[in-house]
C-alpha cells in the first residue's frame, strides 16, 4: 500500500496523518520534532512500508489546526504521550514500534518509561534520554547550547517575531544545509500561519525551564542514533543515555552528521532502523 494522507480523530482532536504499508503489517509510529511535520518522515514511511510495516506519522499537537488547544498546560508531556497511545489505538495497534526525532524523542522516552507494555521497540534519533540530558547540563557548554529553550519559553511574542522576520530567516537558518529546501519552505510557510508557531512553542512552555521531561529506566529494546556534530545535544548526554536503558541497546554514532538526521541524506539511516525492527520482530516470533 502506497503513501496515503488521512485525518485521525483522537478524542476532541483531529490529527493530520500519513500512512504507508499493508494494513496488516506491524505498526511503526513516527514522531517528528520541532519545527518539523509528519511529511518530514516521507522517506522513512516509504522505506518501512516497502518492508511490510504499517508506518504511521502524524502532525502532533499544535502542528495542525485540528489539534491546537489554546491552554499551554495542554501541551504537557503527559498529553503528548497520550496522543501517541490514542493514535495507535485509532489505527488498531495494541503494541507497536516507535521511531522519533528531537522533541518526538522526548515523548518517546517518556512513553517507553511509563507504557513499556505497549511498545515492541524504541528508536530515537538525536535526542538523549531526558535524565542524561539533565545530568550533562552541569557542564556549561551543554547548558549554553540550550539557551534557545529559554528564549522559546518567553510569552511576550519575541520568539515568534524573531523566528519569522525577514521571510523566517532565523527559522530557516536553524537547519543543516543538507536538509532539502522543500521541507524547510514547508515549515516556514505553515508556521507563519496565525497561531501555528506559538502552538508549537507551547511544547517548551509546558515544561520547566530546565527542559525536564519525566522519564526513568527504559525496559524496551532501544536503538539510539546520534550525529556527532549535533549543535544542541552534545556527546556527554549521548554517551550517558545507555545508563538508563535496561534492555538490549544499540548506539549508532553518525560521523559528520548534525541534528536533523531524518533529512540529512544519510543513505544508511533506513537500513539501520529496519535492521533493528526486523531483529526485534524475529526474536519475538515463536520457535
Amino acid at each position: 500500500m502506497g503513501l496515503t494522507q488521512s485525518k485521525l480523530a483522537v478524542g476532541d482532536l483531529i490529527f493530520d496523518g500519513r500512512l504507508c504499508g499493508p494494513e496488516g503489517g506491524a505498526v511503526v509510529v513516527l514522531l517528528h520534532g520541532w519545527p518539523e511535520f509528519s511529511s518530514w518522515w516521507q522517506d522513512s514511511l516509504e522505506a518501512l512500508g516497502a518492508a511490510g510495516y504499517r508506518a504511521v506519522a502524524f502532525d502532533q499537537r499544535g502542528y495542525f489546526r485540528g489539534a491546537r488547544p489554546l491552554d499551554v498546560a495542554e501541551y504537557c508531556p503527559d498529553c503528548l504521550v497520550d496522543d501517541v497511545l490514542r493514535t495507535a489505538d485509532a489505527v488498531g495497534a495494541q503494541s507497536f514500534h516507535i521511531a522519533a526525532h528531537d522533541w518526538g524523542g522526548m515523548v518517546a522516552w517518556a512513553l517507553a518509561t511509563f507504557h513499556p507494555q505497549r511498545l515492541k521497540s524504541l528508536t530515537v534519533l538525536s535526542t538523549p534520554h531526558p535524565i542524561a540530558l539533565q545530568d550533562s547540563r552541569k557542564a556549561p557548554k551543554q547548558d549554553h547550547c540550550l539557551d534557545y529553550v529559554r528564549f522559546f519559553r518567553l510569552r511576550d511574542g519575541s520568539p515568534k517575531s524573531a523566528l519569522l522576520a525577514d521571510g523566517a530567516r532565523r527559522l530557516r537558518a536553524a537547519f543543516d544545509p543538507r536538509v532539502p529546501k522543500d521541507p524547510v519552505d514547508e515549515a516556514a510557510q505553515r508556521l507563519a500561519k496565525p497561531g501555528a508557531l506559538s502552538a508549537t512553542l507551547n511544547w517548551y512552555r509546558a515544561v520547566d525551564d530546565d527542559l525536564y521531561v519525566p522519564a526513568g529506566e527504559v525496559r524496551v529494546p532501544t536503538l539510539y542514533i546520534w550525529g556527532e556534530n549535533d549543535m544542541a545535544l552534545g556527546e556527554d548526554a549521548a554517551m550517558r543515555t545507555k545508563d538508563f536503558v535496561k534492555a538490549p541497546y544499540q548506539f549508532v554514532r553518525l560521523a559528520g552528521h548534525a541534528h536533523w538526521l531524518p533529512n540529512e541524506g544519510e543513505p544508511d539511516l533506513q537500513p539501520i532502523i529496519l535492521a533493528h525492527l526486523l531483529m526485534i520482530d524475529l526474536a519475538s516470533q515463536p520457535t
